[in-house]
């Protein structure tokens, strides 16, 4: 898992300057979760990871240069997002 999550957080970084590592780390295991468990309540088949790899990145693609104007907008996730004291690379 280690391996995914650092490639797609690396894949954000470079779409995101306002993100730190941490926030974008955090990005992506939140992408990530959120699509593997929307996928298991939907009843759906588990394709493994790297489909979800797949759908993360275009996730990343389509709004990761978008993804820090989320916290503004959506306090419930700020907590997780603006510490970036857990987190060092």
């Amino acid at each position: 898992m280690e391996e995914y999550f650092e490639r797609l957080t690396n894949e954000l970084l470079s779409k995101n300057n306002s993100l730190s590592y941490a926030q974008a780390r955090t990005w992506v295991e939140l992408l990530w979760e959120d699509f593997e468990s929307t996928q298991a309540k939907a009843g759906r088949t588990y394709k493994g990871k790297e489909m979800t790899e797949q759908v993360v990145r275009q996730l990343i693609t389509h709004y990761g240069d978008k993804l820090h104007d989320f916290i503004a907008t959506n306090p419930k996730y700020s907590h997780l997002l603006n510490n970036d004291d857990y987190l060092k690379h």
